[in-house]
């Protein structure tokens, strides 16, 4: 067993790792189709008040969970109610990694092949119109698709077998600010196109006449998917936090970058749409059909795709980073020496799961249970089922098996605003998180129909 926790260096790379792990595809990838195809600023004003008033309060119950028994994931529930099954929540979030990652991985595996497609000259070489048939050809293929995933998978794993402040902390203090950079230059560009309005007015401007449970629960799930919680990761990154720190201060910096980072993606993305005249419900292929598209028709446009995928491939690393990390130190158990071979051997299984993902585009795309295809299947999953159970049970364990006195000591820390935080977090979190999350899931899944 190691002598010593290994920890966060400082503040700002805890916040960076947090940060990183939380901005990934659900900021980039996911939000602005799901936006796109739920209603654009209907669907952006859910997610922002899910995020502020659920999301939030959950990202500090698994800081306190992890930053006060400075465990991994599983242990961490052990600690604070020995004996109990509630070491479950722990191992949900795990399996839930798990599946996250399998799916996660594929999509990392395509930006990794656009890149390569574009310094290559691929991608400037065809019309507006060859972009859907390029990226269909690409997901549909078989070798393409698996070896992609398994080069994503490789950069994950050669991070995280480094240890928390050589390879994860070090690798989002370099990836994390090179992202704003990045994107502040897209809006610059976006923001000087024909339709910007039309676009700024389609994202920002709230019209709830088609919105639906199913959009109310796909923005719950969001605001999940996109702070990372319901999975215990972040329990996980918060156990390597000295306790000098201000859990409070931490977790509102997260979910500000997160909500400012979604914002960005609108401002980048939704301008460019309509003033190329595509459509924002494209789906998931908004990012890799459209946007290349928008990207080609400009004044040096490769360039700007280059560095909308370069910045699309660091903020996916940084959340592939805490999926595995979650999972090999529930393994190791703080024992550094066995690191690297666990996560080598989970990586390695990790790709193997998700290659039937990787194939839901091409040869598996028939294979389909529940109506949906491995890939949305196991998105699904997670998105609509793990994250928000995940959420409800941690608000739960915090707010009903963790003491008063701890709760308070732990928010109190490194802030004089305590007792204040304390008494509008404990409320949210024991009443208000779980009714809201349980009333959303079952109006989505219609049980609440069989009352009407």
């Amino acid at each position: 067993m190691s002598q010593h926790k290994e920890q966060w260096t400082s503040k700002i790379g805890f916040i960076m790792a947090a940060a990183g792990s939380a901005i990934g595809l659900g900021a980039i990838w996911k939000f602005p189709y799901v936006a796109g195809t739920s209603g654009g600023g209907a669907f952006f004003f859910i997610f922002l008040l899910f995020t502020i008033f659920i999301g939030l309060p959950i990202l500090l119950a698994e800081f306190i969970i992890g930053r006060g028994s400075q465990k991994d994931a599983i242990s961490a529930y052990k600690t604070f109610a020995p004996g109990t099954s509630w070491h479950w929540i722990g191992r949900f979030g795990v399996i839930g990694s798990f599946v996250l990652l399998s799916f996660y991985s594929v999509v990392g595996g395509w930006i990794l092949i656009y890149l390569v497609k574009l310094i290559s000259g691929q991608l400037s070489s065809i019309g507006q119109d060859e972009y859907g048939p390029l990226f269909g050809e690409m997901i549909a293929s078989p070798v393409l698709s698996v070896f992609a995933q398994f080069v994503f998978m490789l950069l994950t794993i050669l991070v995280v077998e480094k240890g928390v402040q050589k390879g994860i902390e070090k690798a989002s203090q370099f990836m994390m600010p090179a992202l704003f950079i990045s994107f502040i230059i897209l809006i610059v560009r976006s923001l000087t196109l024909s339709e910007v309005g039309e676009g700024i007015r389609f994202f920002l401007y709230p019209s709830f006449a088609n919105l639906d449970s199913n959009t109310i629960l796909f923005a719950l799930g969001q605001s999940f998917f996109a702070l990372s919680v319901g999975l215990s990761v972040m329990v996980t990154y918060s156990s390597y936090l000295p306790k000098k720190e201000s859990l409070t201060k931490s977790a509102s910096i997260v979910v500000a970058m997160n909500i400012f980072i979604s914002l960005l993606a609108g401002l980048a993305i939704f301008p460019a749409v309509f003033s190329f005249g595509f459509e924002p419900t494209e789906g998931p292929g908004l990012l890799f059909v459209v946007l290349p598209a928008v990207f080609n028709a400009m004044p040096f446009g490769m360039l700007f795709l280059f560095i909308f995928l370069v910045l699309f491939l660091f903020a996916t690393l940084t959340s592939a980073f805490s999926m595995l990390e979650i999972i090999v130190a529930a393994i190791t158990k703080e024992d550094s020496t066995k690191r690297k071979k666990t996560t080598w051997v989970t990586g390695l299984i990790i790709f193997l799961i998700g290659i039937p993902s990787a194939l839901s585009f091409g040869v598996l795309s028939d294979v389909k249970l529940f109506d949906k295809t491995v890939f949305d299947l196991a998105d699904y999953f997670v998105s609509n089922i793990v994250l928000p159970l995940g959420a409800l049970f941690i608000s739960i364990f915090a707010s009903r098996k963790i003491s008063k006195e701890v709760l308070l000591e732990e928010i109190s820390a490194g802030t004089s605003y305590g007792k204040r935080w304390f008494a509008v977090w404990f409320l949210c979190i024991r009443y208000i998180v779980p009714l809201a999350i349980i009333i959303v899931f079952l109006d989505a899944i219609g049980i609440l129909n069989m009352f009407q």
